[in-house]
């Protein structure tokens, strides 16, 4: 064999390697939309504390006070809006959860139970339940609309929620 046959034999064997890898990464390009869904850990954020407190318009008529603690916000790698919720009832209660909300699912979930105290308890049946309006809760509908999702995403960025609850949305 001569070294021009082995040559072009080599640049012929090397140009097929590069021709298979550069379609593995071709195909690597569309992997996320073979991959399940993962969710992570979730942390418990530092107990909410009043001076921290967003209010918003929960749509309830039984007259409750919503609120979502501002440090608590977050956005997850996973997609999940994760935020501390506090729901003063009508009738003088105070209620704390630690809750996520999935934008693409339109799902929310509850984390953990705040307790008297000030700490945390893990919640009993930790499920992702469909957004629906016409639940007893309404406020969830409008956290995901007005605050944390928008076109099944979350908000951008955490700054631009915290403003959402401030100043109202701004598309």
């Amino acid at each position: 064999m001569t070294a021009s046959r082995i040559a072009a034999a080599i640049i012929a064997c090397l140009l097929t390697c590069s021709a298979a890898a550069q379609w593995k990464f071709f195909e690597s390009d569309f992997d996320d939309q073979e991959k399940p869904w993962k969710e992570i850990e979730a942390k418990l954020p530092a107990y909410p504390k009043a001076e921290n407190l967003l209010d918003f318009d929960g749509g309830s008529a039984a007259g409750h006070k919503f609120f979502v603690d501002a440090p608590s916000l977050s956005i997850g790698e996973d997609g999940v809006v994760r935020y501390s919720l506090v729901v003063r009832t009508a009738g003088g209660a105070t209620n704390v959860s630690y809750e996520g909300i999935r934008c693409d699912m339109r799902q929310q979930k509850v984390y953990a139970i705040g307790r008297a105290g000030g700490t945390w308890a893990r919640a009993r049946d930790p499920q992702w339940r469909r957004i629906e309006y016409r639940e007893v809760s309404p406020h969830y509908g409008v956290l995901y609309v007005d605050f944390l999702c928008r076109n099944n995403k979350p908000v951008p960025t955490v700054r631009e929620m915290i403003d959402a609850f401030k100043y109202g949305r701004r598309d």
